[in-house]
């Protein structure tokens, strides 16, 4: 009876050592996972999974390694068991060309037939310490051209120029050689210059003409204003919505859906604003048959000097709670 009492007091007590030497590095894993995986969900999975395989190692953890090292080795092999029999994450813009065809509604992807990459809620790694990270590597474009990459590569490049490991902690990590790692780095940098993947000079989601741009996005909607949206949008914007496989290149095709498909009739959308991958987005409502406005999905913009140039929406009602809004909105009265 006292051993098992003493067990208990010793496992409680390995308990709270683990979580004191490894909680704080939550925010940055899920960062981590996002980058690896392209999708918010999958990212919780993996980062559970992650402290799970890292509790059931932690006694034969004997510090030949910093913990942060530790679990980042835990983490990337992780997310590379998971990868491997999984297609890589994509938005419309990665199937095919801009929509030639504007007369016509944009179509629709069959049920699983596509991999939709996913937005990633700013205040889920939203840790001073990774702000820097935060606003660079996790925007849209980033996570897009990552998922052009094999997974191994795609690694190789996280851990050595987004985090910031040497080529030799790289190896370990991976448990490769150092060559390996160069090597991989090497391919990793060429696919993205192929891809010409240079990213634009985008404004922070606290500037004053970022903030002006969404409202004036968020007032278009919610006023069914057309002209509002020429105003925000620039010339050669894009909108891309998943699940649709089509997407749109240039204002005057990107207006002409909206008004066509889209807008409706003024007070048929709400939306409640918020950040997402390091950008202005919105929680978007559509009003239903009955009035009520129910979550539709969440809305990704490309803040620049002169306008928006990018414009995705994810159309999916769970993602507007993963934000931490509600499901549905009051109305005006208060009445839900």
């Amino acid at each position: 009876m006292a051993s098992r009492r003493a067990a208990h007091v010793r496992e409680a007590a390995d308990r709270d050592r683990f979580a004191a030497d490894t909680a704080g590095f939550r925010r940055e894993l899920l960062a981590h996972c996002y980058r690896m995986a392209g999708s918010a969900h999958d990212a919780e999975d993996l980062v559970q999974e992650t402290y799970l395989r890292a509790w059931r190692s932690y006694a034969g953890f004997e510090g030949r390694s910093s913990v942060r090292s530790w679990l980042y080795a835990i983490a990337t092999n992780v997310c590379l068991t998971a990868l491997e029999p999984r297609r890589n994450r994509v938005l419309p813009s990665g199937l095919t060309g801009p929509c030639d065809e504007p007369e016509r509604p944009p179509i629709r992807a069959a049920p699983g037939e596509v991999a939709w990459l996913g937005p990633l809620p700013d205040h889920w790694v939203a840790d001073p310490a990774a702000a820097v990270v935060a606003r660079e590597s996790l925007r849209l474009a980033v996570i897009v051209s990552l998922q052009h990459l094999p997974a191994r590569q795609r690694a190789i490049l996280i851990l050595r120029e987004v985090l910031a490991f040497t080529a030799p902690e790289t190896a370990r990590i991976l448990g490769t050689t150092t060559a390996a790692v160069k090597s991989g780095l090497q391919r990793a940098r060429a696919r993205l210059a192929d891809l010409d993947t240079a990213p634009e000079d985008l404004l922070e989601p606290t500037d004053r003409r970022a903030r002006a741009l969404l409202e004036g996005y968020v007032a278009a909607f919610e006023r069914a204003d057309a002209g509002l949206l020429e105003q925000v949008l620039r010339t050669d914007a894009t909108l891309e919505a998943t699940p649709f496989r089509d997407w749109y290149a240039g204002q005057a095709r990107c207006l002409h859906l909206l008004g066509t498909y889209v807008l409706g009739e003024p007070g048929d959308w709400r939306m409640s604003v918020t950040t997402a991958n390091g950008q202005p987005a919105a929680a978007v409502y559509r009003r239903d048959a009955g009035g009520v406005h129910r979550a539709h999905g969440v809305v990704v913009l490309t803040p620049t000097v002169t306008g928006i140039s990018r414009v995705v929406e994810f159309h999916d009602p769970a993602l507007v709670t993963a934000f931490g809004f509600p499901d549905r909105l009051a109305a005006p009265g208060g009445v839900v």
